[in-house]
């Protein structure tokens, strides 16, 4: 499912499982390939949860996940998180940062930044209505 499309939301986001338990995820092709400005692909299952690849330039929307925790980890590029009450969290290259639930908070790249994210695997990327 192309979130992008459904939601009316201008960034590309692929929700179904693109690895298999057991296959190779090899990241920097898929990086390669990428010409969105701002996409989500959910790379494979890990229990409950699931490891998704950003690659980004850009902005992305105020939102919270009322019941879901997520976890940033930028690969390559700087990455900004604002909170809304907490102030604004600065990224770089092997750096993480957990956002709890019910926060509110958006996401920023000022250049083409890659990172990983772990979710619980029925989080709603664009938040909670």
């Amino acid at each position: 499912m192309n979130q992008s499309q459904s939601a009316g939301y201008p960034y590309t986001t692929y929700l179904n499982v693109q690895f298999a338990p057991l296959e190779l995820v090899d990241v920097p092709a898929l990086v390669a390939a990428c010409t969105d400005r701002w996409y989500n692909q959910t790379l494979c299952r890990v229990n409950g949860s699931v490891v998704r690849l950003g690659v980004m330039q850009g902005e992305y929307h105020w939102h919270k996940h009322d019941n879901d925790d997520e976890f940033f980890f930028v690969l390559t590029g700087r990455f900004f998180i604002d909170l809304e009450e907490q102030g604004t969290v600065d990224l770089g290259p092997q750096q993480g940062f957990v956002v709890p639930r019910g926060i509110v908070h958006r996401t920023r790249a000022p250049e083409r930044t890659v990172i990983l994210m772990v979710e619980n695997a029925g989080i709603i990327p664009t938040g909670d209505a």
